[in-house]
């Protein structure tokens, strides 16, 4: 059997959502600091987006860093496309990058 069930999931996920947090624990209530960074960047932008909590499948954080071929997590997708994980989402929030790619992807946003 080819298919990998984890792998399938998360693209199904990144494709049918506009923006995906794949995090510990959930937006209300995130079990690190890295994903509370990002939770509170995503807020700050007013951007709707789906938190996926990694923290209730094993197979599901392994999933991912592989899916991205990314070590860490939170990671972040914006259609479809792994945009990064906690430092480099909050520099490009920072420097006016995220701003940008979140209105070229032509996600609305209420702020910046």
């Amino acid at each position: 059997m080819s298919s990998n069930p984890v792998r399938e999931r998360i693209s199904k996920e990144v494709r049918e959502n506009d923006v995906v947090l794949y995090m510990k624990g959930t937006p209300m209530f995130p079990q690190c600091g890295f994903s509370a960074a990002v939770v509170e960047i995503l807020e700050y932008f007013g951007v709707p987006y789906k938190g996926i909590d990694v923290l209730q499948d094993p197979s599901l954080r392994q999933g991912i860093k592989e899916f991205a071929n990314w070590p860490t997590i939170p990671q972040l997708y914006v259609k479809g496309e792994f945009v990064g994980g906690c430092d480099i989402v909050r520099e490009m929030a920072e420097n006016g990058e995220l701003a940008q790619v979140l209105k070229d992807k032509g996600i609305k946003t209420s702020a910046a």
